[in-house]
């Protein structure tokens, strides 16, 4: 059995994260949500893995590499055109050859393991097993029909869902999978849709299985997903304890788990946690209070006298106050946003 990851989406929900690195790059508990997708094939002794990417994402090979580091073997396929993720599976037909192949949504984070979705392809006669669960609002997602515990059709984002079960970005396929690409039209969107071809196996009389999963996910697709998905794969690896990394020098700090601290640090008089990671070489000093909130690589906060939550700082930021000023300059990137706290006054 084969894996493939899907990375070459533009992110445009990530922006201004997105700009300059991948989305699939960007950090989780200090990891890249890449890493993790590796990861979780690796657990179900999957090593042989494709990773499609677009070309302009040059970031991608190298913080990968040759898989080694995963005890894996990568392949990179190129897909030019965003025609979706049935369009991107069709080119990696030549890798994937004739064999089953776990695919996965490399913006997707999964706390459970694969072993259900394995489970569930081994222990029936199906053409292929789809990974879903209940969500909230249903016409946000692809969602599956199930009858008498059989899947009886998917639909992409549908007016009046079937049922609250979503399809989210785990799935296993054989072979007839790239028939039923082979004869799909673009969406309205201009994409080849993969529940159209799921659909399409169904139609076909191919049987497909589901797995259910309760375990917690995400697609890392906004900020506000992004810093959920932190906060509880913290939770996970720390619970609520904190974690500092090598030559990193913390003094007269305050911190509340989880909280987790890269390589390199300097943090000096401040307050973290809970829900914070901070990746190599960041800076903080005189911080009144930093919590559920992600410092990318070599970002510097200093003499923040009000609290900052629910925020991300980029790669090499700078926010400077100062307790005599009632005014500040702030140098943020594109699409950045900054939300400053009202000073209540006294009545004279």
């Amino acid at each position: 059995m084969k894996g493939l990851i899907l990375c070459a989406g533009r992110g445009t929900r990530l922006h201004p994260f997105s700009y300059s690195q991948p989305k699939t790059l960007l950090p989780v508990a200090n990891h890249p949500v890449l890493h993790y997708c590796i990861r979780k094939l690796r657990e179900v002794g999957v090593h042989d893995i494709g990773i499609v990417i677009h070309p302009s994402q040059v970031q991608i090979p190298p913080l990968v590499g040759d898989g080694s580091q995963f005890g894996a073997t990568i392949t990179f396929i190129e897909q030019k055109d965003p025609l979706g993720i049935a369009h991107a599976v069709q080119l990696a037909q030549p890798f994937l050859h004739d064999e089953p192949f776990i695919l996965l949504l490399g913006d997707n984070l999964l706390m459970d393991s694969l072993h259900e979705l394995t489970r569930a392809f081994s222990s029936t006669t199906s053409d292929g097993v789809v990974m879903l669960s209940e969500v909230e609002r249903p016409q946000d997602y692809g969602i599956a029909e199930v009858q008498e515990g059989r899947l009886v059709s998917v639909e992409e984002k549908p007016r009046e869902p079937k049922s609250n079960l979503a399809v989210i970005g785990a799935y296993l396929f054989t072979k007839p999978i790239f028939e039923s690409i082979a004869t799909l039209q673009p969406s309205a969107r201009g994409e080849l849709e993969i529940t159209d071809a799921i659909q399409s196996l169904i139609d076909r009389g191919f049987h497909i299985s589901h797995a259910v999963t309760t375990g917690k996910y995400s697609d890392v697709g906004t900020i506000e997903r992004w810093l959920e998905a932190n906060r509880w794969m913290l939770t996970n690896d720390l619970g609520d304890q904190h974690q500092i990394g090598k030559d990193s020098i913390v003094e007269n700090c305050d911190i509340v788990g989880p909280v987790l601290i890269g390589d390199g640090c300097q943090i000096k008089n401040s307050r973290l946690g809970p829900f914070v990671s901070i990746q190599n070489g960041v800076q903080l000093e005189n911080c009144a209070h930093i919590e559920n909130s992600i410092l990318l690589e070599n970002s510097s906060l200093s003499d923040v006298a009000w609290k900052v939550s629910d925020s991300v700082f980029g790669r090499s930021s700078q926010l400077t106050g100062h307790s005599t000023e009632s005014s500040g300059v702030f140098i943020m990137s594109d699409k950045s946003s900054i939300r400053i706290p009202a000073i209540k006054r006294e009545e004279p």
